[in-house]
């Protein structure tokens, strides 16, 4: 792997590639994507389809560096998403980053819909849902360990469970979709970073990276691009980047 911009350079290891993504301190989320050129987010219902070695060493760096794992239920069904250390790529990674082999999920649904039998009921993983969310499903996903945190009264309040998520230490969060969840955040203001790889292949279909139109255009500036076997892994900061 390579970094074309900005200071062009090659044969990036691990470390290196852990510097180009590190974060400085304090509050951040940022959201990581794997999309074709024209924009879909999956081959078969599945980002695997659109993924590579490249794509696989950047989404392993992004989870070492994060307190947390956020993504939505659909996905983390969809993806059969595992506790962090499940991984042991990415437990070692993160000790060798000096950080707990582990990280929280933090799977994020209206309806709490979780399995409260499923691989994510651990004591590891947080639940973020609503009022609104059956009580009986969320009990029984807080019986089974899940950590449950209540934000909002119809619909998930991101800005109000990412204030709750960094007072219990989740300060810098990854991101990891789906397109829903990517639209609330962006409509919430609370996308503060969009790590997109480039996959050279069109797709089709419907599944996009932002499926509503968004209120306003959101134009993100350009921080960084990485380059393997013509898959462009790019950085833009996002914030308040409102036309």
């Amino acid at each position: 792997m390579r970094r074309l911009h900005p200071d062009p350079a090659g044969d990036l290891s691990d470390g290196d590639l852990a510097d180009a993504y590190r974060l400085p301190p304090g509050r951040s989320l940022r959201v990581d994507f794997v999309t074709s050129l024209d924009g879909a987010i999956a081959v078969g219902g599945r980002s695997a389809g659109l993924g590579s070695p490249g794509d696989k060493r950047v989404f392993r760096t992004l989870r070492a560096l994060a307190d947390g794992v956020l993504v939505g239920a659909g996905t983390a069904t969809a993806e059969g998403y595992r506790p962090v250390d499940a991984d042991p790529a990415v437990a070692a990674l993160r000790s060798s980053l000096g950080r707990p082999a582990g990280a929280p999920v933090v799977v994020v649904s209206r309806r709490a819909s979780l399995a409260p039998d499923g691989r994510l009921a651990v004591p590891s993983t947080v639940l973020v849902t609503c009022a609104a969310a059956p009580a009986e499903r969320r009990a029984a996903l807080a019986a089974a360990g899940v950590d449950v945190l209540v934000c909002g009264d119809d619909d998930v309040d991101l800005p109000l469970a990412l204030d709750e998520l960094a007072g219990r230490g989740l300060e810098q969060l990854v991101c990891e979709g789906g397109p829903a969840l990517l639209a609330a955040a962006l409509e919430a203001g609370v996308v503060d970073e969009l790590d997109l790889t480039l996959s050279p292949a069109l797709v089709g279909g419907e599944a996009r990276l932002v499926g509503p139109a968004l209120s306003d255009v959101v134009r993100p500036r350009l921080l960084q691009v990485l380059e393997e076997d013509g898959v462009l892994f790019t950085r833009y900061a996002v914030g308040a980047a409102r036309a």
